[in-house]
């Protein structure tokens, strides 16, 4: 029967990736309102495709972005029942500049390991929720059911954190009760080598911001005089890690369970180069907390790091102002899951 399944696959490769192109064409960011448009589209792109194969689907309201959940039954008995979760909406494509071709114009590009497609969530997480979505069409398509029970979950918020998830999750608890469930927006070590997540860095987005004086002030007249926001949350950042690049906030790791030796046994085992991650990156060199490989500390240790900071005159040439204000936003990653 699979044999079958993925000769279908491979025979109507061109379709699929026609399909993929179709949904990466449609501009689902999720943390600017100027594109809710767009993200609703897109959920009702993935309702569309799995009303195609079956499925009984539609949208399901949110305080913010739609969810898409819908069911197929599968061959009925006691077949088991998956649950498949991925996410429709995308990062903001800025800086648009370093683009070579359109971000929400999809193009497929030659590589060392074949075609590659270069597109705005191409990767995260329309990619892995496609491949999915394509591999229950061809199966369908061949038997014309599936082969198990299947739910599906798509959310539209996971890159602004998933915030109205958890509460969504609570009221169609039953609705969603499966064997298994199947999350799609992981990675692989290699294009050979598949990778098994079993827990993930959850994350909590702040913004911080600093209040100084009632308007903006012209620093010939009053610097010296008057606390600048600018700097004092320079100071504030700038104490968020110490020399061992520690976090440094209160109970930060008083819940932190740290690597089993087998977990840390098993990571040495990958062919994890530091000379070729710093190649990647583009820095002169890494840097983190001490005491723990590289892998550990991107894939198991807790973060602190500072997305941005607003505040004062960001135009061209220069204004010599103390701003009434100034912000930054900062995020923090903890395991979530082991």
């Amino acid at each position: 029967m699979l044999d079958a399944v993925l000769e279908r696959i491979d025979r109507g490769l061109e379709e699929s990736i026609g399909r993929w192109s179709a949904l990466l064409s449609i501009p689902s960011v999720s943390t600017d309102p100027a594109y809710a448009d767009d993200a609703r589209r897109a959920a009702q792109w993935l309702v569309t495709s799995l009303q195609e194969i079956g499925f009984e689907i539609g949208i399901r309201e949110t305080a913010g972005h739609p969810v898409v959940l819908g069911h197929h039954p599968g061959p009925g008995g006691d077949a088991p029942h998956l649950l498949y979760y991925g996410h429709y909406d995308v990062q903001p494509a800025d800086p648009l500049d370093l683009w070579d071709s359109g971000p929400f114009e999809p193009t497929l590009l030659d590589g060392p390991h074949g075609r590659r497609m270069v597109a705005r969530g191409a990767v995260d997480d329309k990619g892995q929720l496609m491949m999915w979505v394509e591999a229950l069409r061809a199966w369908h398509a061949e038997h014309g059911t599936l082969p198990v029970a299947v739910t599906v979950l798509v959310e539209g918020e996971e890159e602004v954190g998933s915030r109205n998830l958890h509460p969504f999750l609570e009221a169609h608890r039953e609705e969603l009760g499966a064997d298994v469930c199947v999350v799609s927006d992981t990675t692989m070590w290699d294009i050979d080598t598949p990778g098994l997540t079993y827990m993930l860095r959850g994350l909590l987005y702040t913004e911080i911001t600093c209040h100084g004086p009632g308007r903006d002030l012209h620093s010939g007249f009053y610097g010296g005089a008057v606390a600048n926001p600018l700097n004092a949350l320079a100071h504030i950042l700038g104490q968020l890690h110490d020399d061992h690049g520690r976090v440094r906030i209160p109970g930060f790791y008083d819940d932190v369970r740290p690597l089993t030796d087998a977990d840390r046994e098993r990571l040495e085992e990958l062919p994890h180069s530091d000379a070729e991650l710093i190649e990647q990156t583009g820095v002169p060199a890494l840097d983190g907390e001490k005491g723990y490989s590289t892998l550990e500390q991107v894939w198991s240790r807790p973060t602190a790091e500072v997305n941005g900071i607003i505040g004062g005159y960001t135009g061209e040439g220069a204004k010599t102002v103390i701003p009434a204000k100034a912000s930054a936003s900062q995020g923090m990653r903890a395991t979530t899951a082991r």
